[in-house]
């Protein structure tokens, strides 16, 4: 969490903010656990294989459960991007996603400057579909437009 602090403070603040110390984390963890058994949000971790450290997130969250609805969250530690890992973990998830959560339709809101984040979405075959006006404010700044991506299950 603080070798990618830049990064997560603007678009993950609460995450980043319920890590900041081991006792935080702790907390942190059981919280998702218990939200998992729940079935209310879904965090899963990307781990690099060689030495098991966490390389990024991914969420599903905001399920709508009547609507079969939910987006995607994700972050990449910075000595992880560029290599297509969250292009293919979102991959393997949206399939879960469908398959086992019997969802309907994925959403990717992303800011459109976040190129990498829109290569994510656009390589998963989500679909732009509008821009939300003012849907994010990261702390001390203004409100930022951000893009909705969507991606529906499709029966083969």
């Amino acid at each position: 969490m603080s070798a990618n602090e830049d990064r997560l403070k603007r678009y993950f603040p609460k995450t980043l903010q319920e890590n900041l110390t081991p006792s935080l984390a702790k907390s942190f963890t059981d919280k998702k656990v218990k939200q998992f058994q729940l079935k209310e949000e879904f965090l899963f971790t990307i781990k690099e294989k060689q030495s098991n450290d966490v390389a990024g997130l991914i969420y599903i969250k905001d399920l709508n459960w009547t609507t079969k609805q939910a987006e995607f969250a994700y972050c990449i530690s910075y000595q992880f991007e560029s290599k297509g890992i969250t292009t293919k973990s979102v991959a393997l998830l949206s399939d879960y996603a469908f398959e086992t959560l019997g969802l309907k339709t994925l959403q990717i809101i992303v800011h459109k400057d976040n190129l990498a984040s829109v290569a994510v979405a656009t390589n998963n075959s989500f679909t732009w579909i509008k821009t939300l006006k003012n849907e994010h404010t990261p702390p001390n700044e203004s409100p930022l437009d951000m893009e909705l991506y969507e991606l529906y299950y499709e029966m083969e």
